[in-house]
């Protein structure tokens, strides 16, 4: 089967430039000028459009247990909102429920092959390290899975110690698996939440000022320290402080090779929303910062410090009490009503992966602030290249998974719930006017959205089995 789309400004994140491209058996056949194919099934005019490749965002977490819930989008749903929102490839994180990996990874495989509607990969967590999860790390290779997840925080559940997180680099290293840390001083957190509730200090608020961001910039630099000393390369996730940007500015001016991600969330908002009566749907971890950290972030990102932007997509319903309709049916899932009494118990996390691209466009490419080559860049094909999609994914060349999005950069919505498809009950940016959106979103090569309405499918995309990281990458 052949699709052609005609008259469409291509873009990648190095140039800009008004070609057809054909699309043949699910990837890019040709990109050129004036091209024609008689067996084409079907000819698009892209005339005033742009043709960006499919969004890659790194980091969603998808039917996740926590707080005594799970988080209300499953593989199916949560790839169905990617996909509204121009995402064609995610990548989920496989918890370490035992210390065999390879079974850990083929049980959520079971779980999620047959419900995602677009590509996905998969990251390993590492949250309790034996002899036999050392063995098993680099036979995480052959499995197509070629990173793994740290965490510096989350005491007694998910950290190890600093002795572990070295030797876990160093087995990283030598298998070629990027390392992913996520950086907070989980002992200080302890404390200070102890401190809180013993003082009756229960809101949501507390939530950022029991997560301080000198805690978070501290375990940066001990993880980066770590992968130096391992020489091992380090990919920290979603950073959200001042203090870390300029820790990664110091780490990549002295070639050490620590890369760097942030989320809409941190660029947009600030720890006063949590100060809101409805501040509970801002809890995530690490928390919302402030302003001029937010405009170190955004320094990083215009300054090539940052390579990423993820969204650690992780939504719960706000009200898990009152159910919404979603495709036709009543559905309700206890969320962060759990917590209306002791901010430690609002399950952490935030709908995004659906927002991403329409959100970030108007706030880059139309604000004028960034190139549509930066967004593709900051969006699709560095995340790609650091976790070994690339150039399948990320990017329109020959070759390539034809992962495409038709993006009208004049469409003018005011955005929220009735936009987004995630399966919760608020969205972050409800009203929002926005400046640019996809109107046809394709996943190799199949029509999967259109003008707002669903041609994809439960089990329609595919496991992708990755690369080893590139040590060349820059």
């Amino acid at each position: 089967m052949k699709t052609l789309i005609k008259n469409g400004k291509i873009v990648t994140e190095e140039k800009s430039f008004l070609a057809d491209l054909l699309i043949e058996d699910g990837k890019i056949s040709q990109i050129g000028s004036d091209l024609h194919e008689r067996e084409a099934a079907e000819e698009i005019d892209a005339m005033g459009l742009f043709v960006l490749p499919g969004g890659v965002d790194v980091h969603v977490h998808l039917d996740l247990p926590m707080a005594g819930t799970i988080s209300s989008d499953d593989h199916f749903t949560g790839t169905r909102a990617a996909a509204f929102g121009g995402t064609t490839t995610v990548i989920d994180f496989v918890s370490q429920d035992s210390d065999n990996l390879l079974e850990c990874v083929e049980n959520l495989r079971a779980k999620a092959d047959k419900k995602v509607s677009v590509d996905y990969g998969l990251h390993m967590n590492i949250t309790h390290l034996t002899q036999e999860t050392e063995k098993q790390i680099p036979l995480l290779v052959d499995m197509g899975v070629t990173s793994i997840k740290v965490f510096t925080a989350y005491n007694n559940r998910l950290r190890l110690q600093d002795g572990e997180i070295f030797k876990v680099l160093r087995i990283a290293r030598e298998a070629g698996l990027l390392t992913m840390l996520h950086a907070e001083n989980g002992d200080l957190i302890d404390l200070l939440i102890q401190e809180a509730l013993a003082a009756r200090h229960t809101t949501p608020i507390w939530h950022a000022r029991t997560r301080p961001a000198w805690g978070a910039a501290e375990a940066l630099l001990r993880g980066a320290a770590l992968a130096v000393i391992a020489d091992a390369p380090l990919y920290v996730v979603h950073m959200n402080t001042r203090g870390e940007v300029d820790l990664l500015q110091y780490a990549l001016q002295n070639h050490f090779p620590v890369y760097g991600e942030t989320c809409p969330q941190y660029l947009l908002f600030t720890q006063d929303e949590l100060e809101r009566s409805d501040g509970a749907k801002w809890i995530c971890s690490p928390p919302l910062r402030t302003k001029d950290d937010q405009t170190r972030l955004w320094e990083g990102l215009k300054t090539g410090l940052i390579k990423t932007i993820a969204t650690d997509h992780c939504p719960f319903f706000y009200n898990g009490k009152q159910p919404i309709k979603y495709d036709g049916v009543d559905i309700a899932i206890a969320g962060k009503e759990l917590g209306k009494d002791d901010f430690t118990k609002i399950p952490n996390g935030l709908p995004g992966v659906g927002d991403r691209l329409p959100v970030l466009w108007t706030e880059m490419v139309t604000s004028k602030r960034f190139t549509e080559n930066e967004f593709v860049a900051l969006t699709s094909a560095n995340p790609a290249k650091l976790f070994g999609l690339y150039p399948r994914k990320g990017t329109l060349k020959p070759g390539s998974d034809a992962d495409i999005v038709l993006w009208d950069p004049c469409k003018e919505i005011y955005y929220g719930i009735a936009y987004a498809q995630h399966r919760t009950d608020y969205n972050l940016y409800e009203g929002w006017r926005l400046k640019g959106y996809p109107v046809q979103v394709f996943s190799n090569g199949k029509l999967i959205v259109k003008d707002g309405e669903w041609y994809g499918r439960p089990g329609g995309g595919r496991f992708i089995q990755r690369k080893v990281f590139d040590r060349s990458l820059k």
